[in-house]
């Protein structure tokens, strides 16, 4: 029953009960005659030892392997029996061999015993042949001096090409009955010894769900043949014409949602469980084909995911049901419901496979209606650049308890959902969760750091320009205090503690300008502005509005003329970690250098944000790393943002050229230009490290050759400590750093920072570094406690996407001789990312990694900023090979 090869063996066929010699034995071996006599010693024929069953054998050998029944299935029944299934996936015949060893001599040879029952999917043609050993007689082996003889005591009874009804070794259970989809076959005299082969077809219902499951498929490309062998035509619903009226967002449904999301729509679904395996990742196709890819290599139908599907129908209906709440997808479950309601008319061990064909083919089909939705980059562009753009969907959706604030009525084009509950048409503005699963639902999916991170990467760069600006416009709603809100909080609870969050909404709207089509239009947008004083009550849309360059104006002018505040609701109630002190606000703009300021020793503003939770180790309300004054990466987005609006006021582009400080109580004129001035002049003087500073001058100098993280902190050695920071002001902000200088420092970060996914984040001499992050541990040491040291050392994704496009930008324009070397580290360095997300059942690259690249258990498995700002790397190497490419080319025609 292998596929291999197989023969016939002289000696064994004769039943030879003694090993023979093929060096020494000197006997001859019997010669063949038709005519033998029974008990003859020189002559056999087709009734000596066990020759006819091995005619039959080798000659269903043959058979299976012509006809291409090339799928094979074992069953250890137990330590005696052994089933073996030869399947043809053409025709689905199967050929099912049912064996009774006998490798020690039986008590009692004629004993059948207890035999389980065998069930046979389908129906039961014929037995192909039955045959047994029988002892005739007791009497004594006799060895032959003349040649190589077998035992006559024992003869083979053989049976070939019967009907059940003719078998003398098994019957059918039921009473007979041949018309359930299962036939269950009883062994009556099946002692050791004995063999028996049932050749098996479809029942006509069976067939008839298998034909139209293959011309579903057919829609796929698939080139999926009759039962009698003919390639098939589609006859069936159109999958392509269901699967493009889906919208991306209709996609985050039908591919993704992890468990909380799916909760969130209040359906009763979760993600599905698999007993003896767990859970899937998301409760979309994408949580089953994770476990499928891993299944299809090795063909591991013992798989917990495979003896699910063939114990009971579950779980197609729960990704068909699943879709049928919602209008976006109601027809593809629909799709999938008639396609998997077949699946129960086919023997169930067939389900696997074409639960599987079913699942790839529509799979794929989905994943390419998603990128033709979104830009040439990602469209057109290579397998991992496309498996990064699919955050895009896994991050961004519609979740009930996360909602966005609303939009200006003025504007026409928005998407639109009817509430469940009123019946009423209402906004649909999505919202992006900052990673998963941690971070999923609730006033914890969307934060004001996180989706203006990710927002260049995941909406810009690919394509979702009108999803892009709604964000942007409804963080500009939510707009208090001169901020944007940390924590979303559906805008009317919205939580204003990040001081970096206002700098990257402004850099996503300068980035959204020049990125998207018309998108300098957005600056007249209205606004509509949720709290249109600090102090007042959330209003409702429409109430209030300003055009979004008068909300740039005004978050420019309030940090221009200082912010302080203290947080509404303070207390433990809003923040159980943080200190009284810790909920004061503070936020300026240094007059004699420029830079922005804020902050200070009791609370942390920027995305290093970790607030000591450990009550045993006395780290509670104590920020692990409050990098106040002036943060080097604020700074440089503060420049971005300032040079930008020069540029669009000398354009006309926008209406104001300054800002406003106050000195001793009077308003004293700024012009953009003049900030923008100040913040050069003082950048390189402040922040740079130089290579030949003298340490023992300052004993605060670590490493040479580096840019601060931050200039006037209150732990005042913090200012000198090797962060990942400041490529990200190389990235927005360039102007400010002397290419050499900056080259150097980059050098550094390479050096000492760089690991296999991620930028440590924090020096490894550094005598605060420890690499390894563990949330739940609660000791007495307070560098680690409760995870104390998120920031201090873990290796973090995102970080790195700067880190590349900054090396990229300098060897791009000033320091050419030095780009096809840093082409090569940017590839290097991404290769390894796309290894990740492809062995990730998530489809996603991580919050963070431990020490060098080793998986934390606590980070979580999707994060935004991580996917986002490895695309946003690519993309900048995309550019540079293209504007590359056209130099060359200019070169090239130049007389």
């Amino acid at each position: 029953m292998a596929c291999c090869a197989t023969g016939s063996n002289r000696g064994y066929d004769e039943l030879v009960p003694h090993m023979i010699h093929v060096v020494d034995e000197e006997r001859c071996y019997p010669s063949w005659n038709e005519n033998a006599g029974k008990n003859s010693t020189s002559e056999v024929n087709m009734k000596s030892g066990i020759i006819a069953g091995k005619r039959a054998l080798n000659y269903l050998h043959q058979n299976l392997g012509a006809a291409e029944f090339n799928q094979v299935y074992v069953d250890q029944v137990d330590q005696d029996i052994v089933a073996i299934t030869r399947h043809c996936p053409i025709s689905h015949q199967s050929v099912i061999l049912v064996a009774r060893t006998a490798f020690s001599h039986p008590a009692n040879p004629n004993y059948t015993g207890h035999v389980p029952p065998l069930c046979i999917p389908g129906h039961l043609e014929e037995i192909i042949f039955e045959a047994r050993l029988v002892q005739k007689h007791n009497t004594p082996f006799t060895k032959s001096s003349t040649h190589v003889n077998g035992m006559c005591n024992y003869s083979l009874e053989i049976q070939e090409h019967i009907q059940l009804f003719g078998s003398s070794m098994c019957e059918l259970s039921d009473d007979g009955d041949t018309s359930s989809p299962v036939q269950e076959v009883d062994f009556i005299n099946f002692p050791p010894g004995s063999v028996i082969a049932f050749r098996v077809s479809l029942n006509p219902n069976a067939r008839s769900a298998v034909s139209f499951i293959r011309s579903c498929v057919t829609q796929f490309g698939f080139r999926m043949r009759s039962m009698s062998g003919n390639l098939r035509q589609n006859r069936t619903m159109d999958f392509y014409s269901i699967a493009s009226k889906l919208t991306l967002n209709d996609l985050n449904r039908v591919l993704y949602r992890c468990d909380a999301e799916e909760k969130d729509d209040g359906h009763g679904y979760g993600v599905y469980n698999v007993p003896d395996y767990g859970s899937f990742v998301y409760c979309g196709l994408q949580g089953v084909m994770s476990v499928l890819a891993k299944i299809r290599p090795e063909n591991d139908l013992g798989h917990p995911l495979c003896e699910n599907l063939r114990q009971g129908d579950w779980l197609p209906g729960y990704l068909a049901k699943r879709l049928m709440f919602f209008k976006g997808t109601k027809d593809l479950g629909k799709w999938f419901e008639a396609v998997f309601t077949p699946l129960s008319q086919i023997p169930r061990y067939l389900i696997p496979c074409y639960f599987d064909a079913v699942l790839i083919g529509a799979y794929t089909i989905l994943l390419d209606c998603a990128w033709k939705q979104m830009s040439s980059f990602v469209s057109e562009g290579s397998a991992f650049v496309r498996a990064l753009a699919l955050g895009s969907i896994q991050l961004i959706g519609q979740v009930k308890t996360s909602p966005t604030p609303q939009l200006s009525p003025t504007i026409k084009d928005l998407p639109m959902t009817v509430n469940e509950s009123t019946g009423r048409r209402e906004q649909c503005i999505l919202s992006m969760a900052a990673g998963f699963p941690h971070f999923s639902t609730g006033v914890m999916r969307c934060w004001g750091r996180d989706t203006f991170i990710a927002l260049r990467g995941l909406l810009l760069v690919t394509g979702r320009f009108e999803e892009a600006r709604n964000l942007i416009l409804a963080f500009g709603g939510a707009v208090r205090h001169g901020m944007v809100p940390n924590l979303l909080g559906g805008g009317a609870h919205a939580r204003y503690n990040a001081r970096d969050a206002v700098w990257f909404w402004l850099q996503c709207i300068q980035d959204y300008c020049k990125m998207a089509p018309d998108g300098i239009s957005i600056l007249s947008m209205l606004v509509s502005r949720i709290f249109p004083t600090d102090d007042a009550e959330p209003q409702p849309p429409g109430f209030s509005e300003k055009t979004l360059v008068e909300v740039i104006q005004e978050v420019m002018q309030r940090h221009m003329e200082g912010v302080s505040f203290r947080e509404r609701y303070a207390g433990h109630g809003l923040d159980i970690n943080m200190s009284d002190i810790g909920f004061n606000v503070t936020i300026g703009i240094d007059p004699d250098t420029g830079f922005v300021f804020g902050g200070s020793e009791h609370n942390c503003g920027t995305w290093m944000d970790k607030m000591g939770e450990s009550e045993v180790a006395g780290t509670r309300g104590k920020p692990a790393t409050p990098r106040d004054g002036s943060a080097v990466e604020l700074v440089g987005l503060c420049k971005s943002a300032v040079r930008w609006l020069v540029e669009l006021y000398e354009k006309g582009q926008f209406p104001y050229d300054s800002v406003a400080k106050y000195v001793n109580g009077k308003p004293v004129k700024v012009t953009y230009k003049e900030w923008n001035d100040l913040i050069q002049a003082n950048f390189e003087k402040n922040f740079w490290i130089a290579s030949d500073s003298d340490k023992s001058a300052n004993k605060l100098i670590n490493k040479l050759g580096i840019y601060k993280d931050s200039v006037g902190a209150s732990q005042f050695w913090a200012d000198y400590q090797l962060r990942p920071n400041f490529p990200i002001a190389m990235v927005v902000a360039p102007e400010l750093f002397t290419p050499e200088n900056a080259w150097t420092a980059l050098g550094a970060v390479e050096k000492y920072l760089l690991g296999p996914l991620g930028l440590k984040t924090l020096d490894p001499d550094d005598w605060a570094y420890n690499g390894d992050y563990k949330n739940s541990y609660d000791g007495n040491d307070g560098r680690i406690a409760k995870g104390f040291n998120y920031h201090q050392g873990p290796e973090w994704l995102w970080v790195i996407g700067f880190f590349l496009r900054a090396k990229l930008h300098f060897a791009s324009t000033t320091l050419r001789d030095k780009l096809i070397d840093t082409i090569k580290l940017v590839q290097q360095v991404l290769s390894r990312h796309h290894v990740e997300i492809e062995k990730s059942p998530w489809q996603g690259l991580p919050e963070l990694t431990n020490k060098d690249g080793a998986p934390c258990p606590d980070s979580c498995e999707v994060q935004a900023w991580s996917m986002s700002c490895i695309l946003d790397a690519l993309f900048d190497m995309h550019n540079v090979f293209a504007t590359t490419e056209e130099e060359m080319a200019k070169t090239k025609t130049t007389p």
